[in-house]
């Protein structure tokens, strides 16, 4: 869904809204920045913002390092202690030990991400990723919004 506005004398607004799937392999992290970034590219938008948003509450994106894999090791390893699998005093456990874990990891992360669009591009730093983060135990398909808005180049303004 792409929507053009030219609200009063302001310059021209760019809104394009775009979906994808994601199938995961089970708990840990999917690489997202190259998808993401070819949405921002096809977008047209110059400068504005890109809203990265994940339609599930047993799964997360996060910003995180991307040249160490040893990091994303290391946030699981926090996580499950904040919210381990199967712990007793969880009541709901309807999809299994990992169901209530899921949704914990899910709420002390976040299911969205806005990041700069700067030159067409993300304006991500040198080390930064966008990341799906599966916190269940088997493989699911996940589904992504990103929404990227803003001005056009200079030349494409009227």
């Amino acid at each position: 869904m792409d929507l053009w506005t030219m609200p009063g004398d302001s310059a021209m607004t760019i809104t394009t809204q775009q979906d994808f799937v994601v199938r995961t392999r089970g708990r840990g992290t999917t690489d997202l920045t190259a998808e993401v970034g070819r949405v921002v590219r096809a977008s047209g938008v110059a400068t504005g913002t890109c809203n990265v948003f994940l339609q599930h509450t047993s799964a997360s994106l996060i910003l995180c390092e991307n040249a160490d894999p040893t990091v994303q090791r290391d946030l699981e390893t926090i996580l499950a202690r904040l919210a381990p699998d199967g712990d007793p005093a969880y009541a709901h456990d309807t999809e299994g030990p990992d169901d209530m874990a899921s949704h914990a990891r899910s709420v002390l992360t976040s299911n969205s991400l806005v990041i700069p669009v700067s030159g067409g591009r993300l304006a991500l730093g040198t080390w930064q990723g966008i990341y799906l983060w599966e916190h269940r135990q088997a493989a699911h398909s996940r589904s992504v919004v990103v929404t990227v808005t803003g001005e056009p180049p200079e030349d494409n303004r009227a």
